[in-house]
């Protein structure tokens, strides 16, 4: 097996999920008393968190650009940045680096059009569902996306960084969740894109109205297949 690094605490609650998905597909995969080996460097995302409050990419790239080299240096092979919304600064990450970071949008992309998805819904939070650094990765593997949603933006952004960031599940956001995702499935659109890592603890990807693309999933499994190869 080969050896993956994690940029995590982007928050510490979805990078526990990726050690989870990661580690349970490793034991799937070889059976017995086997699991994944990972170098995790896990931030402090007040820290990260105050750069993209600020719009302060630059301060967002320099934290995650210390992380990545860090991991280098032990020896991993490839990255993982454990985030949707950080994939802001990959460019400026990964040409600091020597070793491949896993793009979350790419393997997004390559799943959907694999799957012959050719319109969605784009759920996150506000710059991942606004700006063009995630959307056009995904058009470029044929998927035409609705314009993005401000009111249910903004609520997302409440939700996971007053609520989900640290750990808090609550009934009523994920009742506006599942209302919000019955109404987007009567739009024109064949699935819907889970693009923030956090979204999941209130969303049943497996038992709603419509195809969910969750990107924590498909991230943690591209790390999968890298590790074993």
């Amino acid at each position: 097996m080969r050896k993956l690094g994690l940029i995590g605490g982007l928050s510490w609650t979805s990078t526990a999920r990726y050690y989870e998905i990661i580690n349970k597909a490793v034991h799937r995969a070889l059976g017995g008393q086997h699991s994944a080996p990972l170098l995790i460097d896990s931030l402090d995302f007040a820290e990260v968190a105050r750069c993209a409050s600020q719009q302060d990419w630059e301060c967002a790239a320099g934290q995650l650009i210390v992380s990545a080299r860090r991991l280098e240096q032990a020896g991993a092979g490839s990255i993982l940045i454990c985030a949707n919304s950080m994939h802001r600064v990959y460019d400026e990450v990964q040409a600091q680096v020597g070793i491949p970071i896993i793009h979350i949008a790419e393997v997004v992309g390559d799943r959907m059009q694999a799957d012959g998805i050719e319109k969605a819904a784009l759920i996150g939070t506000r710059n991942v569902m606004t700006e063009k650094f995630y959307r056009q990765r995904l058009v470029a593997h044929g998927v035409s996306l609705i314009p993005a949603d401000m009111e249910l933006a903004e609520r997302i952004d409440r939700i996971v960084y007053d609520e989900l960031t640290v750990g808090k599940v609550s009934k009523e956001s994920e009742r506006y969740m599942k209302s919000e995702l019955t109404d987007i499935a009567k739009e024109d659109v064949q699935a819907a894109v889970l693009a923030c890592t956090e979204l999941e603890l209130i969303v049943d990807v497996r038992a709603n109205v419509l195809p969910i693309y969750d990107c924590t999933g498909i991230h943690a499994q591209a790390g999968v297949d890298f590790i074993l190869g």
